[in-house]
């Protein structure tokens, strides 16, 4: 069996696309020095965990990863010739290129509306951010820019709680309807509240995504706090009607992945979701500077851990009928900060 490129002899400079392996020892660091030339205009997220942070895409051997942009990464990425390669300890490890970024992310309009949340989920950073809120005409500029540059494929909106989660779900609902006519997959990921898959259905979107962040029930009481009823259970009882609205293969949920949760809970979980037909997507988590003093025994996954993960959801989607490939929308069609099978 080939060795992982970042553990292999220093002696050896190969250079090679990217597989996951090299993925998996990518996403265990989630962090890249890049140089300065390379840095494309900076775009900060605005969305979830990551918002403040810049990042970059990189593509190779038909695989994307997101890295979080960092001086102090053991990770540098340089130029070379006509494309770029990653470095650890003075090695090239993988090349490949940088993917250009056409709203958030690569060959997606992905908008986050509400830059703000009541709510105070020690992962997640946007609660101690005033950020704006968007109106329709300020994403209907970003959407029309993307179909006149001949980019728009697809267009993902999320959002913070800026009011309630009822409110929210209400403007959503208005700014999908103005979207509609545009004629794109439309990806909504949000917090869920009774019938909201009907009103996001109705209006227009396509798939839809809720986050139970954890499936651990003691560390989903822990991290997400103040959510004011909406617990686990009304999260996980909203996914089983999303499927009923948008079918198999078009609802998923994110579980992020280094809260102090044990594998056989993981894995337990994503049985869960993929019984009742929901897509777990497995995140890698991602601290903000804001949140690093409350969860510091937060530890970002290992290459091993995180390829024994992807296996074992791989199995389980496949013992369920599932296929990530028939996702259109969001995270699951990027795949960036994720080893999605």
């Amino acid at each position: 069996m080939r060795q992982p490129c970042l553990a292999s002899d220093k002696s050896v400079n190969t250079v090679t696309l990217m597989d996951e392996i090299i993925k998996a020892e990518l996403l265990s660091i989630g962090t890249i020095d890049v140089e300065e030339s390379l840095l494309p205009p900076r775009r900060t997220s605005t969305a979830g965990p990551g918002m403040g942070l810049q990042s970059i895409f990189f593509a190779s051997g038909g695989l994307r990863v997101r890295l979080d942009v960092t001086k102090d990464s053991p990770l540098k990425m340089v130029r070379k010739n006509d494309h770029v390669v990653i470095i650890r300890d003075n090695q090239e490890i993988v090349e490949g290129n940088i993917e250009e970024v056409v709203a958030h992310c690569p060959d997606q309009v992905y908008i986050t509306i509400s830059e703000r949340c009541i709510y105070d989920c020690q992962f997640c950073s946007v609660p101690k951010s005033e950020g704006k809120i968007k109106t329709r005409a300020e994403i209907l500029a970003i959407v029309e820019k993307a179909r006149k540059n001949g980019k728009l494929k697809v267009i993902s909106l999320t959002s913070g709680i800026a009011v309630s989660p009822d409110d929210e779900i209400d403007r959503v609902v208005e700014v999908v309807k103005a979207l509609a006519p545009y004629g794109v997959p439309i990806g909504v990921a949000v917090h869920p509240v009774k019938d909201s898959s009907w009103k996001l259905k109705d209006a227009g979107v396509t798939e839809v995504k809720y986050n139970v962040e954890t499936m651990d029930p003691e560390i989903f009481d822990r991290v997400c706090r103040g959510r004011k009823g909406h617990t686990l259970e009304f999260i996980l009882e909203s996914l089983r009607e999303a499927v009923e609205v948008f079918g198999k293969n078009r609802v998923s949920s994110n579980i992020i992945i280094g809260l102090g949760e044990t594998d056989e809970c993981v894995r337990k979980g994503v049985e869960y979701l993929a019984k009742m037909g929901v897509i777990p997507v497995l995140r890698p988590i991602s601290l903000s500077p804001l949140r690093r003093e409350e969860l510091k025994t937060t530890i970002r996954p290992s290459p091993e851990g995180l390829m024994k993960l992807v296996e074992m959801t791989r199995e389980i989607l496949r013992k369920y009928g599932l296929s990530v490939s028939e996702s259109r929308t969001m995270c699951l069609a990027c795949t960036g900060c994720d080893l999605t099978p």
